[in-house]
């Protein structure tokens, strides 16, 4: 894989997480603002997203495990990193929204 389809592919999963991650942002205010129907409705797309861009990393995992050189890519790495504290948002998010219901 060169470097130019492993770039594309880190440009992918930062457009997929960083969709995630403001539809969880824009769900947690809509939770503080008592709208908790469109807050779940947010969190369940974002969860697409996330889907969406955990699609690509594993082209690229398999990719790797069948034997292709990956080419290194800042922009990978970046995709990784928005993925990675995309995930972790989603977490938070589901227990945030559910501490707003019970306040």
């Amino acid at each position: 894989m060169n470097r130019e389809e492993v770039t594309l592919l880190g440009f992918e999963i930062v457009a997929y997480a960083g969709d995630a991650r403001s539809k969880m942002l824009e769900a947690l205010k809509a939770a503080q603002n008592g709208d908790y129907d469109r807050a779940e409705k947010l969190v369940k797309e974002a969860e697409v997203c996330l889907n969406d861009a955990h699609k690509a990393q594993t082209t690229l995992l398999q990719r790797e495990a069948q034997g292709d050189d990956i080419a290194y890519s800042i922009t990978m790495m970046h995709g990784q990193d928005h993925l990675m504290t995309s995930i972790l948002l989603q977490d938070l998010m589901k227990h945030l929204i559910e501490l707003y219901k019970r306040s």
